[in-house]
């Protein structure tokens, strides 16, 4: 849904060109995928010409001014948190890139965070090391059921959103202005030493990656429900909980939209999408993590880990 999401804020500005790996290769999300700009690649190829190809062409695309959309983590998150950077991508950008008299890089951070990510359960299940491959029936049948429910329910006024998606874009950062400031030039270092300073740059570009990731709803319930699982919890009680939360992430600037006029019901509606999930269990007015819900929990909560 990235892909998605960020083309359609953008699209009367810019078209994006995604770099995707192969895992959308598959009907009918590459056909999806490759309308929107994107190119695959083999992020995990040792093959020399294939690397020097693919270098080239970001070479020149970045040169021509190619709005280009990175996944700098290389691959979906499976817990929620942040993943280790992968640097090969910009390093294909900068390793040619002279301050002096190029064409300056711009790189915008866009934070993106959902109340829902639909694969969320196979995300989480894939860090199960001992669980057991699904079969290609089980996929099918859990995929058309879904569909099913989903269209029925929205024929019977009964379907209830998935929540909020949200997306944020943060301060640009000029790789000219960068190198001017830290008084470095990519294009004069060999490959160990140019890492090393793409690798700083790239974790300046994932702190202020983090610092607009919107947090949702869903993510602060499932913070405020992890820290009380051991225990029965009023409704009024996580609520309360949640609100010092809100006012605590104010204060620190984190990227928050929930009013105090709007709180009780945004809250109330992410309950209700908790507990028709079975992520919850509620018993005489009072609630507690299911636990085998608590992978998906932390899975969401993650996505604000960085807040604490």
């Amino acid at each position: 849904m990235d892909y998605i999401l960020v083309s359609f804020l953008v699209a009367e500005k810019t078209a994006l060109s995604y770099a995707v790996g192969e895992w959308a290769r598959i009907w009918p999300l590459q056909s999806l995928i490759k309308s929107m700009g994107a190119f695959f690649v083999r992020r995990n190829s040792g093959n020399p010409l294939y690397r020097k190809i693919l270098e080239r062409y970001v070479h020149l695309a970045t040169r021509a001014g190619v709005c280009q959309a990175v996944f700098l983590e290389g691959g979906l998150t499976k817990d929620g948190a942040f993943r280790e950077p992968r640097l090969g991508f910009l390093d294909y950008m900068l390793r040619d890139f002279h301050p002096e008299f190029d064409k300056d890089i711009v790189f915008v951070p866009v934070g993106i965070n959902y109340d829902r990510v639909l694969e969320d359960r196979s995300l989480t299940r894939a860090l199960d090391s001992e669980a057991p491959r699904r079969s290609m029936w089980f996929v099918l049948k859990t995929t058309l059921g879904f569909i099913y429910k989903t269209a029925l329910l929205s024929r019977k006024n009964r379907w209830s959103r998935f929540g909020y998606a949200s997306v944020n874009f943060g301060p640009p950062v000029s790789v000219k202005q960068y190198c001017e400031s830290n008084k470095i030039d990519f294009s004069q270092y060999e490959s160990t030493e140019r890492f090393g300073h793409v690798k700083k740059l790239v974790d300046l570009l994932m702190k202020d990656i983090g610092a607009v990731v919107p947090i949702l709803p869903i993510a602060l319930i499932s913070e405020i429900l992890l820290i009380n699982k051991a225990i029965w919890t009023s409704e009024l009680e996580l609520k309360s909980q949640s609100v010092k939360r809100i006012n605590e992430l104010k204060a620190l600037g984190a990227p928050i939209d929930i009013s105090a006029s709007a709180s009780e019901g945004v809250l109330t509606n992410a309950m209700s999408i908790l507990i028709g999930r079975g992520l919850v269990r509620v018993e005489k007015n009072l609630i507690r993590i299911d636990p085998g819900s608590l992978p998906l929990l932390e899975y969401y909560a993650n996505s604000i880990k960085h807040w604490q």
